[in-house]
């Protein structure tokens, strides 16, 4: 059984992220290793890199290389086309212009958003309109789609490591063109020592993170299909989703409290503000108990 409606200070926790407290000793424990640099010196042959504290970081440094003036304006483009977007994003802009979810007379620049493992449609098209293009990977490391267009059309892409591996900090600058990064990674020495570290040793798990992603998202998807509640987007070949996301619309459902909800039981959460639609974890720490526990969870609040 599980214990619901549980004692406040006896808690699970469950993040969106794989990083669980074990982690942080397992982490630590780590011998030094360089492995990951063979892994990106192959996966991004003949582009620079550079490792970033956290993904926000990255996006600060990519903004820097355009001269953004006040009134210049960023456009920001999801995959959803949702108006939403995190202030993640919006707060390392507004430091520098403008933005707007629009293509207006003044946008200097394209800022696409592969939401949550999902990549941006049609990208090739954007760059018909002449405007320099960031990509933000933070949720979709090791999402493809069938064009090869993700993470290879921007002139800058983003990524952020702890969405995807058990880490507490990192993130990685990408340039598609030389000569836009600089020499010298965003860290201090000691961070850069324990980022390379994890991600050696989880790198070579790479099959196995993705292949137990989609197991994970694929058994939530058949429970709430059981309770008449769909999938947000389409698992589609390539997708290594980050986040199970699923509609509510008709459904009669307090978002704001299902949040509460869940938080009050232990799980990382959010509503996907500006329409009917929720997420929960979907990582590769997860086992097939802890599926059925959200599952219970949710059902409880029905």
């Amino acid at each position: 059984m599980f214990v619901l409606n549980p004692d406040p200070y006896s808690l699970p926790c469950y993040r969106i992220g794989p990083f669980q407290t074990r982690d942080l000793t397992l982490n630590h424990k780590l011998p030094d290793s360089d492995l990951i640099d063979e892994y990106f010196d192959s996966r991004f042959k003949g582009k620079e890199y550079r490792y970033t504290y956290n993904g926000r970081t990255a996006i600060h440094y990519a903004l820097g290389h355009y001269n953004l003036q006040p009134d210049d304006v960023v456009t920001i483009l999801t995959t959803s086309g949702n108006f939403y977007i995190s202030s993640c994003v919006t707060n390392e802009i507004e430091k520098y212009c403008k933005w707007s979810r629009e293509i207006l007379p003044e946008t200097k620049l394209l800022f696409v958003n592969h939401e949550f493992g999902y990549p941006f449609e049609n990208l090739s098209e954007l760059k018909k309109s002449g405007l320099p293009v960031i990509e933000d990977c933070a949720s979709s490391f090791f999402s493809e789609d069938d064009q090869n267009e993700i993470g290879n059309t921007g002139d800058f892409v983003i990524y952020s490591f702890p969405k995807m591996f058990p880490l507490q900090i990192g993130g990685l600058l990408v340039s598609n063109k030389p000569g836009l990064v600089g020499k010298e990674n965003y860290l201090t020495e000691d961070e850069l020592r324990h980022v390379k570290n994890v991600l050696s040793s989880q790198i070579g798990n790479r099959g196995k993170i993705i292949k137990r992603r989609n197991e994970n998202y694929k058994l939530l998807r058949t429970k709430f299909d059981e309770l008449g509640i769909q999938e947000r987007f389409p698992l589609n070949e390539g997708v290594v989703p980050n986040v199970f996301m699923f509609s509510t619309e008709g459904k009669d459902i307090d978002l704001p409290e299902l949040k509460k909800h869940y938080y009050a039981h232990g799980v990382q959460c959010s509503v996907f503000y500006g329409e009917e639609t929720f997420f929960i974890p979907v990582h590769q720490s997860l086992s097939k108990e802890d599926i059925d526990y959200f599952v219970e969870v949710f059902k409880l609040m029905r």
